[in-house]
């Protein structure tokens, strides 16, 4: 008889940022952990710092270009400098369905060679790999000048049950 494999719990941290530059450094911090094949979905309000967070890995990472939204060209690609992965950034806000949509970007075929981070992914790229790093940062919403955002890191199947997401406290 076949032993079940026992599901992998999910690894989860959770952090406060206080300022855009703790997040950009909270990006630099996790490209350390990042290689080849590793998909991250950043989730947040408009405003919450993922492209902020995503440019602190694209730094970390020592990719070309500057990381900027990629709103209205979808998705950028950024080679790397360094010999490392490269960092294919993505924005599927005005994408409106799923997978299907995300088809002609041919995330499948880099995902093996590449780091893929994709803002406003939920809903439309989990279908990629069960492994993936979700990052859901929440700021308050309204008339705020307030910087503070809660991070929380969730690392999904195999490649991240052993992550050590507690090491990137700054």
């Amino acid at each position: 008889m076949d032993e079940a494999v026992a599901p992998h719990n999910p690894a989860e941290t959770r952090f406060t940022v206080t300022s855009p530059e703790q997040m950009r450094e909270l990006g630099l911090r996790l490209a350390g952990l990042l290689r080849a094949g590793d998909l991250v979905m950043l989730t947040g309000e408009l405003g919450a710092g993922k492209t902020t967070l995503t440019r602190g890995l694209g730094e970390g990472l020592g990719v070309r270009g500057a990381v900027t939204s990629p709103t209205f060209v979808i998705a950028r690609v950024h080679p790397s400098l360094v010999d490392g992965p490269p960092l294919v950034h993505v924005d599927a806000y005005r994408l409106s369905g799923g997978l299907d949509d995300m088809e002609d970007l041919d995330l499948d075929v880099s995902l093996p060679e590449s780091v893929i981070v994709v803002e406003w992914g939920e809903g439309k790229v989990e279908d990629l790999t069960d492994d993936r790093l979700e990052i859901l940062i929440h700021r308050a919403v309204g008339d705020t000048t307030d910087e503070v955002r809660h991070v929380t890191l969730t690392g999904l199947g195999e490649r991240w049950a052993k992550a050590d997401l507690d090491s990137l406290a700054g």
